[in-house]
């Protein structure tokens, strides 16, 4: 028996089943058989070998999904921290995005692989619209199948129409080779639906239909994607139960109704929407259209890449705004509709069902994949006392916190430290990717990308004189 395959058991944990009923277990064991756990309880025996992990104070929960993260943006890390959206756009689509290689893909891909797995999100969609080549989209399976974490590609080119990529024949030949019977854990189609009455993405969606593949989109995006984009879909046959829309933020109720409708699901990027400008987080408007919701990070060209934050971001938006609209109408809230445990199951069980994959992954059941997260931390003070679980894994707990990660039963991360992984190798791919981009871009268009203009203020008149 390899290394690899040994069974596992996690003892003495406080566990988050996520199962239907959300059951939450105390000094429990979660045991690991293959790539799949076989038991859920109290006082386990284990297989003779098992490699024994001691979760005494700490939580174990099912492994995060992320449904929506620009991966191959890794490179440019904290780049656009002061951008709006418009400036993202310059960049990426109309600027400097064209620059990327195939290698620069790669070398994102690969750290924010990466990332992901370290700080406990054991599945992620990467939102790859930066394949200008087949080049490029070889370059990002390489990335996710280098890296011990269960990841979906979903291919696009923000160079060219969805209409223009998706049609080619090496698009096809791509698909074949690298999807078909490889090792990723899914394939979609991620492009946008601006509305033009043309709907010359018509080409797209049903490329995806012959494939027999979902499409992600990025709809109610302020200032780019809108209702009739979604009404377009509508018309069209479009809009299915495995269609993921991102951000959803300025839809009008006709829209929602529409998405709830057809069965579909929103990935909710709160820190990006609440500082791109997209819109409100949706999730105060999806909760009243009875919507599924999954977490995402979008970029960590602006944000953490991290769904501690996520959730936490979530949670506090949706409040926020509650109070919001009760004070607009001179109302106090008594009492809130959205609680902490509603954004671990949006953060767990809500992206495996928008992927379809909530058969076998998204909750700590016998059967399911093991894709497991401990979260404990003896070095930290803000990790005791644990007194409302899911309370303290939106707001105590973070990355560094993630004690063990297990995918599909393989240990890829254990007493905080990653296991298998090349860490250094993939920091200094993205070191030549940066000293590339910044050479070819110049010192000035570098800095001035990073350091947007700073609008003037102005301060209103004060009729109240202040004296010392």
């Amino acid at each position: 028996m390899t290394e690899s395959d040994r069974p596992v058991v996690l003892r003495n944990g406080l566990v988050l089943t996520m199962d239907d009923s959300h059951t939450v277990l105390t000094d429990a064991d979660v045991l690991v058989v293959g790539d799949r756990i076989a038991e859920v309880g109290h006082g386990l025996t284990a297989p003779d070998g098992a490699l024994e992990i001691d979760a005494g104070g700490g939580i174990i929960m099912p492994g995060m999904v992320d449904t929506h993260r620009h991966m191959w943006q890794t490179a440019m890390r904290g780049y656009g921290a002061d951008w709006t959206l418009t400036q993202y756009f310059v960049w990426y689509y109309l600027e400097s995005g064209k620059l990327f290689r195939p290698e620069d893909v790669h070398a994102g891909n690969l750290l924010g692989a990466i990332e992901a797995v370290d700080s406990g999100v054991t599945t992620t969609v990467d939102w790859s619209h930066g394949l200008q080549t087949i080049d490029h989209a070889d370059a990002a399976v390489d990335a996710l199948e280098a890296v011990p974490g269960r990841f979906v590609l979903a291919y696009g080119n923000i160079q060219q129409g969805p209409w223009q990529w998706s049609t080619t024949p090496e698009f096809r030949d791509f698909h074949a080779r690298r999807i078909d019977g490889g090792k990723l854990a899914g394939f979609q189609l991620a492009f946008d639906v601006p509305g033009d009455p043309a709907f010359q993405e018509k080409a797209a969606f049903e490329v995806a239909r012959d494939l027999g593949v979902t499409v992600t989109t990025h709809a109610g995006v302020w200032g780019a994607t809108n209702d009739d984009g979604i009404r377009l879909m509508y018309e069209n046959g479009f809009m299915t139960p495995g269609t993921v829309y991102v951000h959803a933020a300025t839809l009008s109720s006709d829209s929602y109704h529409r998405i709830a409708a057809t069965g579909g699901s929103v990935s909710v990027s709160t820190e990006s929407e609440q500082s791109a400008g997209q819109g409100y987080p949706p999730t105060w408007m999806l909760r009243k259209h009875d919507i599924p919701v999954s977490l995402s990070m979008d970029t960590s060209v602006w944000w953490s890449g991290d769904l501690f934050s996520a959730m936490r971001s979530t949670l506090s938006a949706d409040r926020s705004r509650e109070h919001l609209e009760a004070h607009g109408a001179k109302e106090t809230i008594t009492h809130h509709h959205l609680r902490a445990e509603q954004v671990v199951d949006w953060a767990t069980r809500g992206g495996a069902k928008a992927l379809g994959m909530d058969s076998e992954i998204g909750a700590i059941t016998p059967g399911r994949k093991a894709d497991v997260v401990l979260i404990k931390n003896d070095d930290s003070p803000a990790m005791s006392p644990v007194l409302h679980p899911y309370g303290h894994v939106v707001y105590q707990a973070q990355r560094g916190d993630v004690h063990t990660v297990l995918v599909g039963g393989k240990v890829v991360k254990t007493d905080g430290k990653l296991v298998g992984v090349d860490l250094a190798a993939a920091r200094a791919k993205v070191g030549s990717t940066v000293d590339y981009l910044r050479e070819t871009m110049g010192e000035d268009l570098w800095q001035r990308g990073m350091n947007p203009e700073i609008p003037e203020s102005r301060i209103l008149h004060n009729p109240y004189q202040y004296t010392k």
